[in-house]
């Protein structure tokens, strides 16, 4: 009698998404709150425009607009009639301060990535 293997479970994807996603996180933002975490993530996830990003390059975007959405005054200065570029402006040491304090060692700045 030959013993037969047994096939595991199919993989879920939008877990290991999910997880891929998270452990980027995790090296980009050692010190974000639990709570954070798991809204930044979510944003990554439900983004249609981050589904085909790399986990670090999705991780890094959605953390980025969140921190600005939640923890600037971006939105405010957008409803007081600013463009998105001054708002940005205005918020980018805001912006950073957060990023410091989760621990990540990149800072935005208002100079374009060089490819």
């Amino acid at each position: 009698m030959s013993a037969r293997r047994q096939p595991g479970p199919a993989p879920r994807h939008g877990l290991d998404r999910r997880a891929m996603v998270a452990d980027a996180l995790a090296r980009l933002a050692p010190r974000v709150p639990d709570f954070e975490s798991e809204a930044i993530v979510d944003r990554a996830l439900a983004s249609s425009g981050l589904r085909g990003a790399a986990p670090e390059t999705a991780a890094w975007l959605a953390m980025v607009a969140y921190a600005r959405h939640v923890f600037t005054e971006y939105d405010a200065l957008l409803e007081d009639g600013y463009d998105q570029d001054s708002a940005r402006h205005f918020i980018l040491d805001d912006l950073n301060a957060v990023l410091g304090e989760w621990g990540v060692k990149r800072r935005i700045s208002e100079e374009p990535d060089e490819a």
